[in-house]
């Protein structure tokens, strides 16, 4: 029988949290190794923005993650990224746009995320705002496929993402970017970012539970109980079959035999 998500029998289910209970956490990943680079700006740019909106946030750097190969998982910084992944309730992507896609600098960053934890995606239920920077006009190539990727991932993506085009000329010396759209576009991105984090608060494992995943866990559910049970009358079987096995009879002894037995038996010694 399928679930009835009528607002009766969900309202026990939903925790009313406090906005100012617990910071939000919110982790930054961002595609370039260039000294310099625009897309690193923008990253230093959003760590002090998240900042003011009140989040507790963490910037990952992606130089010395090694290229993704499956096996390196005990290196720090896949180590580091992988723990700050779980750790966070939110994460915001910045790429440059690399022949209209995202850069192959933040794509690695995304494969080496577990593809699972306990049959869960490890990014299942956390909040993912996206951003892209441009060295020409505008483009959204970037942004849509780390749309995807967040789709497949089991994200919850706001609906507003920021695309900043020729970034050359939108900082400042000092690296800031100059009040522009671009910039107000920027902020209100990430004010976005943080409210929905807020309000998606402890609800994340009942939004992403699903009708298939539980039909799955009870069917693993009866196979451990029918294994279970198998294993339990086979135990009771051996243990019946010891106990009601007819006993051997004694062989019996000519009395001649028995007395020359006792005869010839070597007498013990004395211990004195």
């Amino acid at each position: 029988m399928l679930p009835n998500h009528t607002a009766k029998n969900i309202q026990h289910r939903l925790q009313q949290v406090s906005p100012t209970d617990v910071a939000p956490k919110i982790l930054v990943l961002f595609g370039s190794l260039r000294p310099n680079s625009h897309t690193r700006k923008l990253a230093d740019e959003v760590m002090e923005m998240l900042e003011q909106f009140g989040a507790e946030a963490r910037l990952f750097d992606p130089r010395d993650l090694p290229i993704f190969d499956g096996e390196s998982t005990d290196h720090p910084k896949v180590q580091q990224l992988r723990e700050w992944s779980e750790w966070c309730d939110g994460q915001v992507w910045i790429s440059p746009e690399m022949h209209g896609n995202m850069s192959a600098v933040f794509k690695n960053q995304i494969d080496w995320l577990p593809l699972d934890q306990s049959a869960v995606r490890a990014t299942q239920g956390k909040t993912l705002a996206v951003m892209q920077i441009t060295g020409g006009s505008q483009s959204f190539n970037a942004v849509n496929n780390m749309r995807i990727l967040g789709r497949w991932m089991r994200m919850f993506t706001i609906p507003n993402q920021s695309s900043i085009a020729k970034a050359w000329q939108e900082f400042d010396e000092d690296g800031k970017l100059k009040d522009s759209a671009f910039r107000d576009r920027v902020i209100d991105v990430l004010e976005e970012l943080v409210k929905t984090t807020i309000l998606m608060r402890g609800q994340s494992d009942y939004l992403t539970e699903r009708f298939s995943e539980a039909k799955a866990a009870l069917s693993k559910q009866a196979a451990e109980a029918l294994k279970n049970q198998v294993e339990a009358a086979g135990a009771m079987d051996v243990k019946r079959s010891a106990c009601c096995a007819p006993k051997a009879a004694p062989v019996p002894v000519a009395p001649q035999a028995a007395q020359k037995s006792a005869c010839c038996a070597p007498k013990a010694q004395s211990c004195c």
